[in-house]
């Protein structure tokens, strides 16, 4: 294995080679500051109710926690974040079958976390082919595999839940991990995931401040055209503040990509992706009956409930990314089946 695949994967000092990175945490940093002064000014405007307080203070500790978790394996090295990721997976998909009763179809649940397992060695090989292959060839597994198991009799709703859940966390959340295989991964994750995140605050503040016609009632009470609009405008302006910066000074430097009208479409897309996969996960609850997916985080509730935004995020951010300047080109590929003596001769 080459030297600068090792460093990527496994050197830490590395995250300094780019500024952007510590800005972005920096960012963070003041941000997690921000946020208590933001609740007190809603608060004290009677924008939120105290009940409504309270559950934003409990969230904010519980931001407290899931940032470092988040930074951590990314400033470690790929493999780290990889690996982080793939477990990530693992637990959306667990509480999404629990949640849905999937769980009782253990060999089908057995496929998708095999799919999900095999991604993730995809990933960390730098296989693209095999990543995109396995897209089709476990959903073709699951499809075969309910035949087999001759019960027709609800074939259609087993096949559609484990397709569906596999899709949404395995390709997903796969299509983050992938980000991991290029030289400036860190700046590219923490990009994702700033934008992401910020979005579904920014949502909140402006339909707290100035929404007012509801977006998708029946599907989500709370969220209104303002609060979406609002998050879209700030959400791009992000994007193209930061995005100058990630895909500038670095071996993506002259690329189309740091143009500004590329970038706007970068960060509305992500923006847009983000409310989705937002409103996605509020239909399954809803469509289920249920408030959260699972208690795992206070005040967020599952993992789902926290990391649902980057769910159809994550894929739109890649390719519009792969489609200018690549993910990992400049990297060698195939690191695993090379190493193993599997590769192309």
């Amino acid at each position: 294995m080459k030297t600068e695949s090792l460093s990527r994967l496994f050197d830490p000092r590395a995250a300094l080679n780019e500024p952007i990175t510590l800005w972005i945490t920096v960012i963070l940093a003041v941000v997690l500051l921000l946020i208590p002064l933001v609740t007190w000014l809603l608060s004290t405007t009677g924008k939120v109710s105290a009940k409504l307080h309270d559950e934003l203070v409990l969230r904010y500790y519980g931001w407290l926690l899931i940032i470092p978790v988040l930074i951590g394996p990314i400033m470690l090295g790929a493999f780290w974040a990889i690996l982080g990721i793939g477990l990530l997976s693992l637990f959306c998909y667990r509480e999404y079958a629990q949640a849905t009763g999937l769980t009782r179809e253990r060999w089908v649940s057995f496929l998708i976390v095999g799919g999900i397992l095999l991604l993730t060695v995809a990933t960390l090989d730098h296989w693209y082919g095999l990543f995109t292959a396995l897209t089709s060839l476990t959903v073709a597994s699951i499809v075969a595999f309910a035949v087999l198991q001759d019960r027709p009799q609800g074939y259609i709703q087993r096949v559609a839940l484990a397709v569906f859940g596999y899709l949404l966390f395995g390709v997903g959340l796969g299509h983050l991990a992938y980000l991991a295989n290029d030289t400036h991964y860190r700046s590219l994750m923490l990009l994702i995931f700033v934008a992401v995140e910020l979005n579904d605050v920014f949502a909140f503040c402006c339909g707290k401040t100035f929404g007012r016609r509801k977006l998708c009632p029946n599907t989500s009470p709370n969220k209104t055209v303002g609060g979406a609009a609002g998050a879209l405008v700030l959400t791009t302006i992000l994007v193209v503040v930061l995005g100058r910066h990630v895909f500038a000074g670095t071996a993506l430097a002259g690329t189309t990509l740091a143009s500004v009208s590329l970038l706007i479409g970068l960060g509305a897309l992500t923006s847009i992706a983000g409310q989705f996969g937002d409103l996605t996960l509020s239909s399954i609850k809803r469509d289920l009956g249920i408030k959260d997916m699972a208690a795992t985080i206070p005040g967020h509730g599952g993992l789902l409930d926290r990391f649902d935004s980057i769910l159809l995020a994550a894929p739109v951010f890649f390719h519009y990314v792969r489609y200018f300047v690549g993910i990992g080109e400049n990297q060698p590929q195939r690191l695993l089946t090379n190493l193993f003596g599997f590769g192309p001769h």
